[in-house]
């Protein structure tokens, strides 16, 4: 078995489309359904992928007023011929994302810009480890379609608590970090820590992505098990105090 990720570019366009409906999964994690004709063609090759969504403060009356509106990026969930699906960490009051997934109103405007491009994953991996915070959940229901039934492999998703587990739909058993009052990050870092090079799993496709501090420990977990970093993918999705971060492609 062997296995690579290819980068491969998409045409950047930019949509717009409205809020059709939303739906807490959690009570601070919610599934969000953009509409619009524009949505056409939209495309995601590879499951970590990134859109540039585009929040107005209130009815955007351009594309131009829309396109200057504060942005954020985000993972494509799932989408059809003129519907996108989007999930959001909703972490309070805290970010304008976040405030409009939690309380825009229906048919509210949003513009959405790419993907601009994507890391696609080829071949078979031998095993799978798949971990993240609240914000990669997206990514990591879309990395867990592609392992095959029967596939050595392990999901670690940190959250608060039990309460706010959600649903992953997935050929293993979801392991749930409990973080509680700790940082962000806390748990998985403990987690990828505690990893020996007897945990690796032949030719691994190894995934993690939570907040800025899961790099260090996830690249260090990378030279235990001596893969490949461009066979792997380590990120920062979102950074501790600082709303304006985003994530690296």
């Amino acid at each position: 078995m062997s296995f690579s990720l290819e980068r491969r570019g998409l045409e950047l366009r930019f949509r717009t489309a409205a809020l059709a409906s939303r739906d807490w999964l959690t009570p601070d994690f919610v599934r969000v359904r953009l509409s619009g004709s524009e949505l056409a063609g939209f495309a995601s090759l590879g499951s970590d992928d990134h859109m540039r969504l585009f929040f107005p403060s209130g009815p955007a009356e351009t594309v131009e007023e829309l396109r200057a509106s504060p942005s954020r990026e985000y993972t494509p969930l799932a989408w059809g011929d003129d519907w996108l699906d989007v999930e959001f960490a909703v972490h309070g009051d805290e970010g304008v994302a976040a405030r409009w997934a939690a309380n825009a109103p229906v048919g509210s405007s949003i513009g959405i810009g790419g993907p601009r491009g994507s890391a696609v994953l080829v071949g078979a991996p031998g095993s799978w480890l798949l971990a993240g915070d609240e914000t990669a959940i997206p990514a990591i229901r879309r990395f867990a379609t592609l392992i095959p039934a029967g596939s050595p492999a392990r999901i670690v998703i940190e959250t608060v608590d039990a309460d706010h587990e959600v649903d992953v739909q997935a050929p293993v058993e979801v392991e749930w970090l409990h973080r509680g009052e700790a940082p962000a990050g806390s748990a998985l870092i403990a987690f990828l820590d505690a990893l020996g090079e007897a945990d690796a799993g032949a030719d691994p496709f190894v995934f993690i992505a939570a907040e800025q501090s899961v790099v260090k420990p996830g690249r260090a977990l990378l030279a235990r098990w001596g893969v490949d970093t461009s066979r792997a993918v380590v990120k920062g999705y979102w950074k501790r105090g600082e709303a304006e971060y985003h994530a690296p492609h």
